[in-house]
């Protein structure tokens, strides 16, 4: 993308009377393309769909895909944490890392324009640290900061984060 570039991101209009996708695949990669491809055929813009979520090799990849739904269909951010540190009650070092991961579609009127990923890699802490962010960020230490997702600030965050690092690929592969 050229330096300078300005892009004006918005809402799909009328999102909520769309009909929903079903994000059941089995990986974040099928769930973002599958999202920007069924949306796409709404509107003549390009549309941006993601899927991301948290990664833990100790819990065999777990919660992986199913972050948002770890603790159950409607569970708040504090039950998603409150499982995952308890069945990471016993682990220790190395078995605490664990990796944010976010993949990004493009699409434009049912076809695909580009599919980007990235990761953070990072420790699971014992106990929450932090108030910004939300999700799994209180207890997801990233070591070149020294702190919590959710003890950075958002402009901090957005530099190192998954998601970020992610967009900013994205955008540099769908720019004039």
């Amino acid at each position: 993308m050229a330096e300078g570039c300005a892009i004006e991101l918005d809402l799909l209009p009328q999102f909520r009377e769309l009909p929903a996708f079903p994000e059941d695949a089995p990986t974040f990669a099928e769930n973002a393309a599958g999202k920007a491809l069924h949306y796409s055929r709404s509107s003549e813009e390009i549309i941006f769909a993601d899927d991301s979520g948290l990664v833990v090799p100790a819990l065999d990849g777990a919660p992986g895909v199913h972050s948002a739904r770890y603790a159950g269909e409607n569970a708040s951010d504090a039950k998603r944490i409150g499982k995952l540190l308890a069945e990471m009650r016993s682990m220790k070092n190395d078995e605490r890392s664990g990796r944010f991961v976010c993949v990004i579609a493009a699409a434009r009127a049912g076809k695909m324009l580009a599919v980007m990923s990235d990761s953070a890699e990072g420790m699971i802490t014992e106990d929450p640290r932090g108030h910004e962010g939300f999700g799994y960020d209180p207890i997801f230490y990233f070591p070149p900061r020294g702190r919590t997702f959710a003890e950075l600030r958002e402009a901090e965050k957005n530099e190192v984060s998954h998601r970020g690092k992610a967009f900013r690929k994205l955008l540099a592969s769908v720019s004039p």
